[in-house]
Formats: C-alpha cells, structure tokens, sequence
C-alpha cells in the first residue's frame, strides 16, 4: 500500500476514467466502483495513520505520568524516611525530642500528599493506556479495511482484463466488508 492515499485514490480514479473511455458498459460500472473503492482505502488509510499517531500519543503521555508518579514515590520514600529518622530521635528524648516529634508529624503529612499525588498520576497514566489501546484497535480495524479495499481494487482491474462478471461482485464483496471494518473500528 502506497504511503500517500490521496496520490494513490486519484491514481486509481485516473484508471477508472480511462477505462470507462471503452463505452463497455460493464467496464464503466467497474471504473465507477474502482473509484469508489479508491476513494474508501484513502479514507481508510488516512484514519489509519490518525489513529496509528494517537494511539503513538497516548501511550507517550502515559510514559510521562508513569515517571512523574515514580518520582512522587520516590519523594514519598525519602519523606517516610526522614519521618522514621525524626521518630527514633524523639523516642530517644531530650531537649529536642518535642522538635523532633513535630518534624517526624510534618514529615508524616506530607507523605499523605504525595501518596495521593503519587495514585492520581497512576490513574491518569491508566486512563491514557486505555485510550491508547482503544486507538489501536482502531488502528487494526482500519489497516483491515484499506486492505480490503486494495483488494477489491485488484480484482476489479482484474475483472476488467477478464471481463468477469464474478471477479467484480466478489471485489465489490471486499469492499463491503472493508466497509464494514471501517464502521467497526469506529463503534468501538
């Protein structure tokens, strides 16, 4: 499959056209539905790279939230360690031990942030995995699409050459399931 489809539908139509120049009126019914064909793997495959970059997009949000969530529980780590650190030093007593205590509970109140922190990044980084994945599914539905449709495609020229009848309904078979794919990657 070529990378442009709007270069590759007009090329197919350009085909067509020339084809329909036979006066055949079979082979005019054919050029119509090569069109319509080349029309649909364009739209296809241009909502196949759309989806292909947004699922790409997604799963890259999703990497940064994961960092920024290791990082808040890297913090929290370092917190609940100054904490256990504070708290031995007030068990100890002393002069400082009220001081101690208190920084043991400041300490201790901000790992409480962080863990929330920390969760609401992991839950934002699972809603954009889940985002991602239904982007590609999309992606999987529209590549089996477009692929239909190029096949459906093929076998229209191909039932130009032969003139079979049989070789055109069974593209225009492809075509409708290809059409199908496309309306499936999009009731998801």
């Amino acid at each position: 499959m070529s990378h442009n489809p709007a270069l590759e539908a007009h090329e197919h139509t350009e085909h067509a056209e020339h084809a329909a120049h036979e006066h055949d009126p079979f082979v005019s019914r054919i050029a119509i539905t090569v069109a319509i064909l080349a029309v649909l793997a364009a739209v296809s495959g241009s909502l196949e790279t759309v989806e292909g970059g947004r699922a790409l997009a997604s799963t890259s949000e999703a990497v940064l939230q994961q960092d920024e969530a290791t990082d808040t529980w890297n913090e929290y780590e370092a917190e609940s360690l100054k904490k256990h650190l504070y708290g031995i030093a007030a068990a100890g007593g002393g002069a400082q031990s009220a001081k101690f205590g208190a920084n043991s509970k400041k300490y201790s109140d901000a790992q409480d942030a962080l863990k929330e922190k920390a969760q609401d990044k992991e839950k934002e980084r699972d809603k954009l995995l889940a985002e991602s994945g239904r982007h590609e599914d999309r992606h999987h539905w529209l590549t089996g699409s477009a692929t239909l449709f190029e096949i459906g495609i093929a076998m229209s020229t191909v039932a130009i050459i032969t003139k079979r009848h049989w070789l055109w309904m069974a593209a225009m078979a492809f075509g409708a399931v290809g059409l199908v794919l496309l309306g499936a990657g999009y009731a998801m």
